[in-house]
């Protein structure tokens, strides 16, 4: 079988031999090159397998996780980037997003940079500064604060009289993609963006801004599927990986609420359902093609799915502009699931 990743396509390995009863008598490992060889005689008229060696199979977590890591180490030793570079906020996006970059290209290739703002927390300070710490790559703090206030600065007169809104914190989002992409043009690494399936289907993510990057190992995993992930990782060390071994992503970014941090006290379950439910509509809509019936039938609000159908078409003009990430489930966005971005022909009340 054919093994390792070709842009957002991940082949696994894993080749076998199997018998005309139907029996798997030999099986390579997962994601690593290998030759297997076994030992046949003729008896009776018939083949017959003598003996063959095997390998342990692995659990779909870490069959999901190994596809993500080799897939980001061959894009970017295939395409010859010297490493990575991805901002750190403290959230569980890009503490995993680090450690799957670890795993496939050793910590002295992965940088990460905390860019702090005004309403950038001391927890998320701190819970950046100990994964990065726990993964043993080199982390940087570079304040947006100036660049924003003189992004401000200098709209204020087109601005003046109109409130508030998520027009400023876009800007502290792009501001942030302008100090990784100066850092990947200086030092050659390639931007890593950390935003999920959840966020990325209904466009919970700032074009130019935090979707700005070159490749995203968590473009095919829902939120749900990250906390899953993280804690995995948490107790297990890949066998393909390059990380270390022990808690890599702090306890307190798993259990703490989800926050992009751009405004006041903001939390994610302000803007969107709880993950749980969010993901269980998602995957209904995406992977299942499922009618909004269908949907509301496994004990969501009419309402809530409505909207989050319509937010899910709304955002392909987003997703086209997506950088790629691998394939993990059965309809990825991009290659499997194809929508026009004009899309009156939906009913929208």
């Amino acid at each position: 079988n054919q093994f390792g990743g070709q842009d957002e396509l991940c082949f696994d390995g894993g080749a076998f031999v199997a018998t005309n009863d139907g029996m798997i008598h030999e099986h390579i490992a997962h994601f690593e090159a290998g030759i297997g060889i076994s030992d046949w005689k003729i008896a009776a008229g018939k083949w017959q397998l003598q003996n063959a060696s095997s390998a342990n199979l692995l659990s779909p977590l870490e069959q999901d996780y190994s596809a993500a890591v080799i897939a980001l180490r061959d894009y970017v030793n295939k395409n010859k980037f010297p490493g990575v570079l991805l901002g750190l906020s403290g959230g569980i996006d890009s503490a995993i997003s680090t450690a799957m970059a670890v795993d496939a290209l050793g910590a002295e290739r992965v940088i990460c940079v905390m860019m702090p703002s005004k309403f950038t927390g001391s927890e998320s300070l701190t819970d950046a500064k100990n994964c990065a710490e726990a993964l043993g790559v080199r982390y940087e703090i570079i304040s947006i604060e100036g660049a924003v206030a003189a992004f401000e600065s200098v709209l204020a007169p087109q601005f003046a009289g109109r409130a508030r809104d998520t027009t400023e914190e876009n800007i502290q989002s792009r501001a942030r993609a302008v100090i990784l992409m100066a850092l990947s043009n200086k030092l050659g690494h390639m931007v890593l963006t950390t935003g999920n399936k959840s966020e990325m289907a209904v466009g919970y993510a700032t074009l130019y801004g935090d979707m700005c990057g070159g490749y995203n190992c968590l473009k095919d995993f829902y939120k749900t599927d990250v906390f899953a992930l993280t804690k995995w990782r948490n107790e297990n060390k890949p066998r393909i990986g390059l990380g270390p071994s022990g808690v890599v992503v702090p306890q307190n970014i798993i259990t703490k609420p989800p926050s992009a941090e751009l405004r006041e006290n903001q939390k994610d379950q302000d803007s969107l359902p709880p993950y749980d439910a969010l993901d269980d509509m998602l995957y209904a809509l995406v992977e299942l093609e499922e009618e909004i019936e269908d949907v509301i039938a496994r004990g969501h609000a009419p309402e809530t799915v409505r909207r989050i159908q319509h937010l899910l078409y709304l955002a392909e003009y987003k997703r086209r502009q997506a950088p790629p990430g691998v394939k993990i489930g059965p309809k990825n966005f991009g290659r499997d699931r194809r929508y026009p971005i004009t899309n009156r022909y939906l009913d929208r009340e």
